[in-house]
């Protein structure tokens, strides 16, 4: 509850109307949710444009509206406000009616295509485990001090993420550590949030069914470090090419990791199984359970943010090495008859490729691996062809497979997939559409010894088929399977 001029406060206004002393008890950009007291931010999204809805919120008894284009007609007793963005002008409306939450934590957003979840996630872990109470905002679900909230969205609406912030700092969090999707920032989702620092893990071909250009897309999440204030630090990754992109106009101090790269956190590999990897981390040696060189780029990430943030360096690396990354990432599945079977997130062509390459250093040769892999509908079409054929170049047998088809059918994702399926391919490439008999087949064609890899899903919980969320679970459906052929 608050006056609608002081909700305004920083808002870049264009012109208003109305009584701007008026209560606001609610505010939302969602025509669905209005109630009577709501102030209605208009936004023009990707699918629909808010403004259309300007007069059927207030008919639900919206006091006040906020847009880029004012209505023809001002209806009575309604205020409004013009602005040149209403996607910029919401996050700030929010920070406002939240009473600024992210002022009173230490915040900081991780972006780069592969790597967000499990960063946030051992930075979530850590903290903990280090003794401080923290939140988590991550594809995979939100949490405040361990309380679990569901999670729809990388990164959520400027309302329910400065609500969600509301409630960390209302239960004692010092920290918060979120994943800032590029959409998220194209959309203004954070903009005017108070972040302690960023940091960047890499940057690969993703979401050009958004961005449009790999230039558009790097712009985007370039913008989290672009926004950063003087007293924040930004932490990149320098072994990425665009790392140091990243740093160019930032106003943060500057800092970098990298396992190649001279770096201030910098790490050598010295260990990498399928049990774990032992890692130099600023000259002290660890083992961690993690497996791995991406996962050691993420828990350099991680121990760089910790000490920036005022951690102390041995306590870090102590932690670091009990703490868990991620569900669904390169996560192992046991089998009582030495199967080695994986799930992993790997939704693009880089993140299945690191997955893979990273198998083929561990295998001793003797083994096959077989890869279940698809891709999701209504998504970028160009990576199919490419994630066909990275399966089959570091694979001895894969299964194509429906991932979420969404609403495409899926039979025409997977030709979009086959055309990446070189002649040569053809006889070790099978094509099924149902996802639990491909994870089956899979299975029916290990024996003991041999690496089963189903990418795509890791920790999602359903399979979105013409709109309606199905409940499957890769782990639960491969681990099932393997114990059906092999007791």
């Amino acid at each position: 509850m608050g006056q609608l001029r002081d909700l305004l406060y920083k808002v870049s206004l264009l012109s208003t109307s109305g009584d701007m002393g008026v209560d606001i008890g609610h505010i939302t950009f969602d025509s669905r949710e209005v109630r009577k007291g709501s102030l209605f931010i208009a936004v023009r999204g990707t699918q629909v444009d808010g403004h259309r809805f300007i007069n059927p919120s207030i008919d639900q008894g919206a006091v006040a509206i906020v847009c880029e284009e004012l209505p023809l007609e001002l209806a009575e007793n309604v205020a409004y406000i013009a602005v040149r963005n209403s996607a910029e002008a919401l996050s700030r409306l929010a920070i406002n009616f939240f009473g600024n939450p992210a002022s009173s934590l230490k915040i900081v957003g991780v972006t780069g295509t592969n790597g967000k979840t499990t960063v946030t996630t051992l930075l979530y872990n850590l903290f903990r485990n280090l003794g401080h109470k923290t939140g988590l905002l991550s594809t995979v679900v939100n949490k405040i001090d361990g309380r679990e909230l569901a999670a729809s969205h990388t990164t959520p609406d400027a309302v329910s993420l400065n609500s969600m912030l509301k409630e960390m700092v209302d239960e004692g969090c010092t920290h918060c550590f979120m994943e800032v999707s590029s959409h998220a920032l194209d959309q203004r989702r954070v903009s005017g949030l108070e972040f302690a620092g960023g940091v960047f893990t890499n940057i690969t071909h993703d979401h050009l069914d958004y961005h449009k250009t790999f230039d558009e897309y790097i712009a985007a999440k370039k913008r989290l470090f672009d926004d950063l204030p003087a007293e924040a630090f930004a932490l990149v990754n320098v072994d990425d090419k665009r790392g140091r992109i990243m740093l160019q106009n930032t106003r943060a101090t500057k800092h970098t990791y990298a396992l190649r790269s001279v770096a201030e956190f910098k790490g050598r590999l010295m260990t990498n199984s399928l049990q774990g990897l032992e890692m130099e981390v600023d000259g002290k040696e660890a083992w961690f359970t993690m497996i791995g060189d991406f996962n050691a780029y993420n828990l350099l990430a991680a121990y760089g943010t910790a000490v920036l943030l005022g951690e102390d360096p041995d306590d870090v690396i102590t932690k670091l090495t009990i703490t868990n990354g991620a569900p669904g990432r390169f996560e192992q599945v046991l089998s009582e008859t030495g199967i080695t079977a994986l799930v992993d997130y790997a939704h693009t062509p880089d993140a299945l490729q690191n997955v893979l390459e990273t198998i083929r250093e561990l295998r001793t040769g003797n083994e096959q691996v077989i890869t279940v892999v698809g891709c999701g509908g209504d998504r970028d079409k160009g990576k199919r062809p490419l994630m066909a054929s990275i399966a089959c170049k570091y694979s001895d047998k894969v299964i194509l497979t429906s991932d979420n088809p969404r609403n495409e059918d899926p039979l025409e994702i997977l030709k979009d997939m086959q055309a990446g399926v070189s002649p040569a391919d053809y006889k070790k490439t099978v094509v099924l559409a149902d996802r639990e008999e491909a994870i089956k087949t899979a299975c029916m064609m290990s024996q003991s010894g041999d690496i089963i890899l189903v990418a795509g899903k890791g920790h999602e919980k359903y399979q979105e088929i013409n709109g309606v969320k199905h409940p499957f679970d890769d782990k639960e459906v491969l681990s099932r399977m393997l114990n059906l052929f092999t007791n």
